[in-house]
């Protein structure tokens, strides 16, 4: 069993009154605040420390305030809850102070941000949403401020960097009182500019409330959780909240798909200044794509993950060619709105246009995004943490063109997550590759023969004849997949990405797709050359 990464705070917090804390946001009090003073806000047991504010929200499952005593055995100074969390507290005979209001889920990003002190951050905030292509923005934007000299920290589906420590990700987004505690943490080590990758799920459930982006980016909208959302509408509009003025001081947006004018429109209708920018090679409306401020082009992807790229202002003042650290059109869009997010804020162009120069491109290697694992001789294999059908066939048919031989895919989905992509998801591994695998990815608290049968259903009607094989569980599957391989060829691995670990039934048991991998091509006759 693998235990889940630990929640970062500031490692010197300011003890904050309590009774101020309930005055400040008008809170009822049910026991004496007299002397209690709060280092910290949480909603999980789990991650709380003695001498904070543990909130109890109502959940799936449970009530949080049912939870109560386990945060009183911590050290918790207070609860917050609503009314039926009172009730829960007083049923268990607690006596520990509780504050009530109405809607402790809405109103915690608040509470963090007091707690904490991020309200008027002197961090540079960069926030990136979208279907594809956060991980990458962010990954690429952390990377580009390090060259640039600046004391960077960043928040992504794969890790949390600060000033140059890398720690595992938990959440795509963190919980609004963990992400509070994040920039805290960050202010106290010197960070100056911080990219936070942001889902839907983070903007409806107010994870990214509490302060204000200096600088808010839109990538693209894919179809995607429909398990959360009626339809694309709907989705959409769940975005749209992160481009108001009130969260946004500027934007910039991609025009590649036709929610990109949408995103501008909002914002500028909220009086935020939009810059915007477009992917000529991959934007689905062309004409709209040719209304863009910026225009960013891929040239020549290389084996070893390397894509050259030429960005342009549509005034044709300003360009740059360069190279990024991964494959592909798609890619060098997220290049692309990473380097603009960065002008925006107010980094100097040519600045920008001096480090790529001196280093040669963006110097990063991103995990899980087409990460290569190989020996060092024979076929490569490729990791990806692609999730949608649209990341599947663009992911593919880029690393076939640096493919001299066969490309096979191997495909798994996330259990317990949107079940209508998956016929989608098969189909376009199937339709852009030599040979399928479907497998097991997270299956969570889903039966993962379901799953697998998804994934199927698509590449069987997509490819009737094709060599599409259900092979389980991944560890027998990654074996299978490279003996299929010959020295030319190549292995696109969707699924896993950067992470290490596989959650079944709630249990996250430890997991090493690149030792898996590596392990796979040595049985196979692929191991390295002695001297």
């Amino acid at each position: 069993m693998q235990s889940v990464p630990p929640v970062l705070r500031p490692e010197h917090p300011t003890p904050r009154p309590l009774a101020e804390f309930a005055e400040h946001f008008g809170l009822e009090a049910d026991g004496s605040l007299e002397g209690l003073t709060a280092t910290g806000i949480t909603l999980a047991t789990a991650d709380l420390r003695s001498g904070e504010i543990f909130v109890g929200i109502h959940g799936v499952r449970a009530h949080g305030a049912s939870f109560a005593p386990q945060a009183v055995d911590k050290g918790a100074v207070a609860i917050v809850t609503d009314a039926d969390g009172l009730a829960l507290v007083r049923e268990a005979g607690l006596s520990v102070p509780v504050l009530v209001t109405d809607d402790p889920r809405g109103h915690l990003a608040d509470y963090s941000a007091w707690v904490y002190g991020t309200a008027d951050s002197p961090l540079k905030i960069l926030g990136i949403t979208g279907t594809n292509g956060k991980t990458s923005t962010v990954h690429l934007q952390d990377a580009l401020l390090t060259q640039l000299g600046v004391v960077s920290g960043m928040s992504s589906s794969a890790q949390r960097h600060i000033a140059g420590e890398s720690i595992t990700a938990r959440l795509t987004t963190p919980e609004s009182s963990e992400l509070h505690a994040l920039l805290a943490l960050m202010v106290e080590r010197g960070v100056e500019a911080f990219a936070l990758e942001v889902s839907v799920q983070g903007i409806v459930r107010h994870r990214v409330d509490g302060f204000k982006f200096d600088v808010a980016g839109f990538t693209n909208l894919q179809y995607d959780h429909m398990d959360d959302f009626a339809d694309m509408d709907e989705y959409l509009a769940g975005k749209l909240p992160m481009f108001r003025a009130d969260r946004a001081k500027r934007a910039v947006v991609s025009l590649d798909t036709p929610a990109g004018a949408v995103v501008a429109e909002t914002a500028r209708g909220e009086g935020v200044p939009v810059v915007t920018i477009a992917t000529p090679q991959i934007a689905l409306d062309q004409e709209l794509a040719a209304t863009a401020d910026w225009i960013v082009e891929a040239g020549e992807s290389t084996a070893d993950v390397h894509t050259a790229f030429t960005l342009r202002s549509a005034d044709g003042t300003r360009s740059l060619t360069s190279v990024t650290p991964v494959i592909g059109a798609h890619m060098v869009a997220n290049t692309g709105i990473a380097i603009v997010m960065l002008l925006e804020a107010g980094y100097a162009w040519d600045d920008i246009v001096q480090v790529l120069e001196r280093d040669g491109g963006i110097q990063t290697v991103l995990p899980g995004r087409t990460e290569v694992v190989t020996t060092g001789r024979g076929p490569v294999v490729y990791l990806d943490f692609g999730h949608t059908p649209d990341g599947f066939e663009r992911t593919t048919q880029e690393v076939r063109k640096v493919t001299k031989g066969r490309l096979i895919t191997m495909i798994g989905a996330d259990g317990s997550r949107d079940t209508t992509k998956r016929p989608a998801m098969g189909a376009a591994a199937a339709l852009n590759s030599d040979a399928t695998i479907v497998t097991d990815h997270h299956p969570r608290w889903e039966d993962a023969a379901v799953i697998r049968a998804g994934l199927l259903k698509g590449a069987l009607e997509a490819r009737p004849d094709g060599d599409i094989r259900e092979i389980f569980p991944p560890e027998e599957a990654i074996k299978v997949a490279v003996g299929m391989l010959g020295e030319d060829d190549a292995l696109l691995w969707f699924g896993p990405g950067h992470q290490t670990h596989r959650e079944i039934q709630g249990v996250r048991h430890p997991y090493d797709p690149r030792g898996m991998a590596t392990a796979a091509l040595i049985e196979s006759g692929w191991g390295p050359v002695s001297d």
